[in-house]
């Protein structure tokens, strides 16, 4: 039996209503929740946020390059415009069910809009003590974070993003930072990206994710999923296509076996 949730559909809908160059992409699992468990509303924003998770990640995403990982999932934003001195500000949350020994990791990272990297905005890695960012063995923080420390808060975290790993914990390290902020001034006038990923590392088991919220441009929104950006009259036209699509999904029927939808 295949199952297919609703919000994964939307969330497909969602990343293509806009031209390759400029449309929002995901790799793996991304989407957007409201607050479960461990992982409650961001602050200033929400109450709903967007997320990764390592959960039916793909293999080889939501990696940084030269440090590897098994399987994950990344999310980037479209296009953005940005001035010199301008305000990058958003929050994020790494959430892990994987302790010592296996350090699953996540980041954000500053892009060109043609893909070329400017900065780490943070890092984050599994640890059973100590700051959790930047990530040992990762690239540092060229943002400001608020707090400044991140140590997890430790013990099984409670997250309908980890899937079946919710409520688990293998070893010390696991847990969640809570809400953190991270601030950046734009170097250059440009046109920029945001990628948002999160990696198993070592092996497949025991699922680690990362929330964000709040992505703003000297005090203006970036669409996310889940986020209250107005859609473009185009990009309406294109969600109505892609629910049109949805709706032919959940009305076909294989020939063998059944195809369940659920409201996720």
């Amino acid at each position: 039996m295949r199952k297919i949730t609703l919000g994964a559909l939307v969330a497909s809908a969602a990343f293509a209503v806009a031209s390759p160059a400029a449309a929002q992409t995901c790799v793996g699992e991304c989407g957007s929740a409201a607050p479960n468990g461990d992982v409650t509303a961001p602050p200033e924003y929400g109450p709903n946020y967007s997320y990764v998770s390592t959960r039916n990640g793909q293999t080889g995403a939501g990696q940084i390059d030269g440090v590897g990982g098994t399987d994950g999932s990344e999310y980037t934003t479209a296009a953005f415009s940005a001035s010199a001195g301008d305000e990058l500000n958003f929050y994020f949350n790494y959430i892990t069910s994987d302790g010592a020994g296996f350090a699953d990791y996540a980041f954000a990272q500053l892009l060109s809009a043609a893909g070329d990297p400017v900065a780490y905005l943070f890092t984050a890695r599994t640890r059973p003590t100590g700051d959790t960012s930047p990530g040992f063995g990762l690239p540092a923080n060229s943002a400001t974070l608020t707090p400044i420390t991140s140590e997890i808060v430790s013990g099984a975290p409670d997250w309908a993003q980890l899937g079946g790993n919710s409520g688990d914990c293998f070893a010390a390290g696991c847990g969640y930072t809570g809400w953190i902020n991270s601030s950046y001034t734009i170097g250059a006038d440009g046109s920029y990206t945001l990628k948002f990923g999160v990696s198993n590392f070592t092996d497949t088991a025991y699922d680690s994710g990362l929330a964000f919220a709040g992505l703003t441009i000297a005090g203006q929104e970036i669409p996310t999923p889940g986020s209250g950006a107005v859609p473009e009259p185009a990009t309406w036209m294109m969600l109505l296509l892609g629910f049109g699509a949805i709706g032919g999904l959940m009305r076909r029927r294989p020939k063998q076996g059944k195809t369940t939808v659920s409201f996720a």
